[in-house]
């Protein structure tokens, strides 16, 4: 039996990985005079977007040199990483108010990155070192009319450091921490003639420890450990005052071990997952406008090596498009595009036949087929006096799913200069995946999936660029979910179904003060949501996923070279899948937990910075995943150099 076990922890592993592949304090208030891009597809104000957007600016990025990039959005109201802080080989994964990790579009410089050999195409964002970025802009709720299949929950855009001064400035970051971690990272900027240049190399190193909990009472489960080198480049030549061509290429090489599943050892199971992400872009400024085309590439080779199965997973994306933002007059412009997606991934599987085990496929088992989806969108932003309408539309054609049309329509109120009252209505739409249905666990009968949301709210800014306050209530309907099938009896099938409803609500609550050296933010956020198959039995089916959360952010200038940041997050009950040694599944309530951390960093010099991070401070015991562990207290320091 423990042999059936392990070969099945494997199997589900294998899926764990492929399914998806604190922190400073934040001050994210709206300051009036910025620009945004994500939410529109062109430069606004946020008094003209009626939508919540979070921003993440290059300050706070600065201030958070000992974090991950997932570790820093895990602060926003209304993003969960689960699994966050088990071992660092073990992928975290997003949850974007409570939907499921592929329906939250990740964007590298306005480029989509997505991994077409996941079970639902989400991009592991561990893949992008924090080092790398200069900015990020965070859209909630459904932005499939702009942006397409993948951005039913939201869209997180993660712009990377470009040039802003002539000149070449280099940077140095040396950092270590908790488990015999290590990061080095180098960095090059600047502007040459008409060239913009920016270049980043990273290498990270960790011992890790035992990423499943050990229940054998030996103690002597294996470390799991983690290794990571990346590179970033990008250019921007200036032809003319009018138009540029840009270029884009981020390569991330990740290996490491993990265990054999949860409760399990790591007996010899490791694995090497490299991402590649390229895009060319051109952008011609017009009197009233402007005219972008964009052509990126996204490939990911995944490869697990255990010493009973091999598995290599690849996907390739190629991305075309091409956008026109137009000023009619002074209340009408006008975005609208086309784009063409293709999506193909080529999967491998072959496991040493075990005469214990009787498992009911080919070996090996092969996976080699394609789609793509192309696109024609437009949105019109009208403007008058006190009131903003964005009312838009996009048809899709899929390859094998034929014909769809999403819209959105989106009224605000914008007054007195400080308070925004906005709604949206929106669909969204987003096919199956190609793991979905084809894998050993597909199911080539699915149908897509098809999302109806609302939401209204209002952002005050109470006391002008001191004191905001704001509200979210939404609620999503969605059409012919998918969902993982496993059967509780033999002969234990599993595979991909559609149910008829997934019904999810929820609100997010911020309150944001920023006063000379003091910034604060405390935030609540709320999610539920049920499943209804397709005999009509209803489950809560978050799992993962907490119904509450709420924290608080601290961020004070101590001296003109100090700064202390803390934070306090609470992640409410969450429900979780255990498997049982006869194969059936049971719905187990893992407990909250409160995790505290704190940030000090100190400008030695103007060139040079030291910067100490310290996470769950008083090392709270919890379960993130049923049979993995978390980390206690651990800490990450470090030296940076730069040439501003």
């Amino acid at each position: 039996m423990k042999k059936k076990l392990m070969v099945a922890a494997g199997l589900g592993l294998v899926q764990l990985a492929l399914f998806s592949t604190a922190a400073q304090a934040q001050d994210t208030s709206k300051v009036l005079k910025d620009v945004i891009v994500t939410a529109t597809r062109s430069p606004k104000k946020p008094s003209e977007i009626g939508r919540v957007v979070e921003v993440i600016t290059n300050q706070q990025i600065k201030q958070s040199q000992g974090k991950t990039l997932p570790e820093l959005l895990n602060t926003i109201p209304g993003i969960t990483f689960s699994g966050l802080n088990n071992a660092p080989g073990l992928s975290s994964t997003i949850y974007l108010r409570g939907a499921s990790t592929g329906n939250t579009l990740i964007l590298l410089d306005g480029f989509p990155v997505n991994n077409a050999a996941t079970i639902e195409g989400a991009y592991d964002l561990n893949a992008i070192p924090l080092d790398q970025i200069e900015r990020i802009e965070i859209l909630k709720g459904t932005g499939s009319t702009l942006y397409g299949s993948d951005a039913v929950a939201g869209v997180i855009n993660i712009i990377t450091k470009h040039a802003n001064k002539n000149g070449l400035a280099p940077s140095l970051i040396l950092s270590a921490g908790s488990y015999n971690t290590f990061k080095e990272a180098f960095g090059l900027i600047g502007r040459l003639n008409k060239t913009d240049f920016a270049f980043n190399i990273s290498n990270t190193d960790s011992k890790g420890f035992p990423a499943a909990i050990d229940t054998t009472g030996k103690g002597d489960f294996k470390d799991d450990g983690f290794h990571q080198k990346a590179v970033n480049l990008h250019l921007t030549q200036n032809l003319t005052p009018n138009f540029a061509l840009n270029g884009n290429f981020q390569t991330s090489i990740i290996n490491g071990d993990l265990p054999e599943g949860a409760y399990f050892e790591n007996n010899g199971y490791t694995y090497k997952n490299t991402f590649l992400n390229a895009g060319i872009g051109a952008k011609l400024l017009l009197t009233n406008g402007a005219l972008v085309f964009n052509l990126n590439q996204n490939n990911v080779w995944n490869n697990y090596l255990d010493i009973g199965s091999t598995t290599k997973n690849n996907g390739k994306i190629t991305n075309i498009e091409g956008i026109l933002n137009l000023k009619i007059d002074n209340h009408l412009d006008i975005t609208s595009g086309v784009d063409f997606k293709s999506s193909s991934t080529n999967q491998y599987y072959y496991y040493i036949p075990n005469p214990d085990f009787n498992y009911d496929s080919k070996n090996p088992t092969t996976l080699d087929t394609a789609s793509s989806i192309s696109s024609i969108y437009s949105s019109l932003f009208y403007k008058a006096g006190a009131f903003h309408m964005e009312l838009g539309g996009r048809f899709n054609h899929h390859s094998k799913y034929g014909d769809n049309f999403t819209y959105t329509i989106n009224p605000s109120l914008y007054l007195f200069k400080q308070l925004k009252l906005f709604t949206t209505i929106a669909s969204a739409y987003k096919s199956p995946s190609l793991y979905q249905l084809y894998s050993n666990y597909g199911n080539p009968n699915l149908k897509p999936e098809t999302t109806t949301a609302y939401e209204a709210g209002f952002d005050w800014e109470i006391i002008n660029s001191i004191l905001y306050f704001n509200t979210v209530f939404y609620k999503n309907n969605t059409s012919e979910v998918i969902y993982f099938y496993s059967e509780n009896i033999a002969p234990y099938t599993s595979y991909y179904k559609n149910g008829q409803q997934q019904n999810d609500k929820g609100f997010e609550t911020e309150l944001k003060f920023k006063l000379n050296k003091l910034s604060a933010s405390a935030y609540m956020a709320y999610v539920s949501g049920n499943l209804t198959d397709e005999n009509g039995l209803k489950t809560n089916n978050l799992y993962r996923r907490p119904s509450h959360t709420y924290g608080i952010n601290l961020n004070f200038q101590a001296l003109n070279s100090v700064t202390l940041g803390i934070n306090y997050k609470y992640t409410g009950d969450r429900t979780d899948l255990q498997f049982n040694q006869d194969y059936s599944t049971s719905i187990i309530t893992l407990k909250p937990y409160s995790l505290f951390d704190a940030q000090i960093q100190l400008n030695a010099t103007r060139r040079i910075s030291l910067f100490a991070d310290f996470k769950n401070i008083f090392n709270e015991k919890y379960t993130d995943w049923l049979g993995y562990n978390t980390r206690g207290f651990n800490f990450m320091t470090g030296l940076k150099y730069a040439i501003n």
